[in-house]
């Protein structure tokens, strides 16, 4: 009876024989990440649920944009939960499905008539980007305007109402959720254009050069499979207010 009960247990563990625990790195960024929330963001929670189903775990740190993704880059850490996609960054990061998604907008100073409608509408401006940011090929390669670069949403911000910079952009509910948690007053100065950059994926990516690089875009892959069935998915965007 031993033998067969010892049998047993090995079977079922033996789809976690190989189980990992891999760290992931990003930069504050709510609701997506959020270091004030006990699950660390709604990013970070499908993600740790999905790497779960497939009997691994995740441990996170915070920590600047610029840091985490040279980290993961170099191996030092294992994952962006949170990675939109560019051509350049395929170069040396190897990226999952996606899972959610980003509607980038431009931000205004409250009262300006600018609307964005084409990249032809920014000539001449300062639009205020995030250092090491997945905008899109042709907005970071267009040569009619400036994108001088900040290290956070809420420096650009400043810049923008102190008038140093014409424009920032952000995803809108990223933005709004920032700014009211840093300086909610400075929502009544600011506006968001109609009109968007981009809708951007949201993907985990692993740098090219990490030896778990196969398991890690696997078990995620699967992983997202297995909680959209379940209703795990679901359950995390509704209990956020995201669905």
């Amino acid at each position: 009876m031993r033998k067969i009960i010892t049998a047993c247990l090995l079977a079922a563990l033996a789809p976690f024989a190989s189980a990992d625990k891999f760290v992931g790195a990003g930069d504050p960024w709510p609701p997506f990440l959020d270091p004030e929330q006990d699950t660390q963001g709604v990013a970070i929670e499908i993600v740790r649920a999905a790497l779960e189903s497939q009997g691994h775990q995740l441990e996170f740190k915070f920590m600047t944009w610029a840091e985490a993704i040279d980290g993961v880059t170099n191996a030092n850490y294992d994952l962006l939960v949170g990675t939109w996609f560019t051509e350049e960054r395929t170069m040396f990061l190897v990226y999952s499905e996606p899972y959610l998604k980003n509607e980038i907008k431009f931000i205004k100073r409250k009262g300006d008539a600018f609307e964005f409608s084409g990249l032809n509408t920014l000539e001449g401006k300062k639009v205020g980007i995030i250092s090491g940011y997945g905008y899109s090929d042709s907005f970071v390669n267009d040569l009619t305007f400036e994108r001088p670069e900040a290290s956070d949403l809420m420096t650009n911000v400043k810049a923008l109402i102190a008038g140093e910079i014409d424009l920032t952009l952000e995803d809108e509910l990223v933005a709004r959720s920032t700014i009211s948690r840093h300086q909610p007053e400075l929502l009544e100065q600011i506006e968001f254009t109609n009109g968007s950059l981009s809708s951007q994926s949201l993907h985990v990516t692993t740098g090219l050069l990490n030896d778990k690089r196969e398991t890690i875009i696997e078990a995620v892959n699967k992983g997202l499979e297995t909680i959209k069935a379940n209703g795990v998915f679901d359950e995390i965007l509704q209990r956020n207010g995201l669905k």
